[in-house]
């Protein structure tokens, strides 16, 4: 089952994204090969598997991201 986070981006690095989490309120590391193509600030909403780590900060990869509007997704 799919699902979803929304989330600011807060690092831009070659191969992922850290994000701050609007729901959990937590850093949360998103792989994805498409990163460079964001950037800092950028407003995102990302699908994943519903599979996440239990690391510090948990970590999750992309199945889709997409840029969010200034009033959701």
């Amino acid at each position: 089952m799919m699902k979803q986070i929304r989330a600011t981006v807060r690092e831009v690095r070659d191969t992922n994204l850290l994000v701050y989490d609007w729901c959990s309120k937590q850093d949360i590391l998103v792989h994805t090969p498409q990163a460079l193509c964001y950037c800092y600030g950028d407003r995102l909403c990302i699908q994943y598997s519903g599979v996440m780590t239990m690391s510090i900060p948990p970590q999750i990869t992309a199945t889709r991201i997409r840029r969010l509007r200034p009033h959701g997704c």
